[in-house]
């Protein structure tokens, strides 16, 4: 066993230990939702009140100030899932499942979010609510697998078996992220470019300052929600296990 594993308090994994993991989990929730309303609201003001009317979209554009930050959690948030659901079929740890399956909800919320802000936002600018456009249809899609994630999770019965055909679908559709994220190159779609480059942001400092503000207030509203429905699913878990008597409980694992 080697030192990181040895000591006591010492190392990352030893947060995968459920002694360790909630009760900080209960800390960081409150802290965590309050960061988000404060920088939510922080950057809502600056986006529809502080940052200036754009010259080409007049100011519909404010829409970006929810569309962006949700567009990129919704992937980062797959990439979150996929993550956890692999670590939980390699390592057979049902906590990284469970970290899985918490994600899925606000990372199809965030997808559908975008997806209907970008629906007000196409309507002025092309003319239409909707369109087959290479982005879209790669985020629409991105939607279908984190709801299929959720639906195979819940037809099946077994815990274990569940977990694993999860993971097997989540890890699969992560390629759809870069997908996502490159299409605008590979295809000559409608939808914009990227408008925050390594060589520079190009939007006014209040817009761009507006919205990373958001950025951050969703990645806070996220984390807030993730670790309190983990929390809650363990402690559903423990009182089932609880129910069934302590032969069960005996036969079961920690996760």
């Amino acid at each position: 066993m080697s030192s990181a594993t040895a000591q006591p308090g010492f190392g990352l994994f030893r947060y995968a230990a459920p002694a360790v993991f909630y009760p900080l989990a209960g800390r960081l929730v409150p802290w965590c939702a309050g960061v988000a309303i404060v920088l939510a609201l922080w950057g809502l003001y600056l986006g529809f009140f502080v940052a200036p009317t754009d010259a080409q979209q007049g100011e519909v554009y404010r829409v970006i100030f929810i569309h962006v930050p949700a567009a990129w959690m919704a992937m980062f948030l797959y990439l979150v899932m996929a993550f956890w659901a692999g670590i939980g079929l390699v390592f057979n740890t049902r906590l990284s499942s469970m970290m899985a399956q918490a994600v899925a909800p606000t990372g199809a919320l965030m997808a559908f979010l975008a997806l209907w802000t970008g629906a007000f936002w196409g309507r002025p600018t092309w003319g239409a609510y909707w369109v087959w456009d290479a982005r879209l249809t790669s985020t629409l899609l991105l939607l279908f697998l984190y709801l299929g994630f959720m639906a195979l999770q819940a037809a099946i019965d077994d815990p274990r078996r569940a977990d694993r055909a999860g993971a097997v679908l989540a890890l699969v559709g992560a390629i759809n992220v870069p997908i996502i994220y490159f299409s605008v190159k590979w295809w000559n779609t409608l939808h914009q470019g990227a408008s925050i480059r390594p060589s520079g942001a190009s939007m006014a400092t209040p817009m761009l300052t507006a919205m990373l503000v958001m950025v951050f207030a969703f990645w806070a509203y996220a984390i807030a929600v993730i670790l309190t429905r983990v929390s809650v699913r363990r402690r559903r878990e423990r009182a089932a296990a609880a129910l069934r008597g302590p032969s069960a409980g005996r036969k079961g694992s920690n996760p």
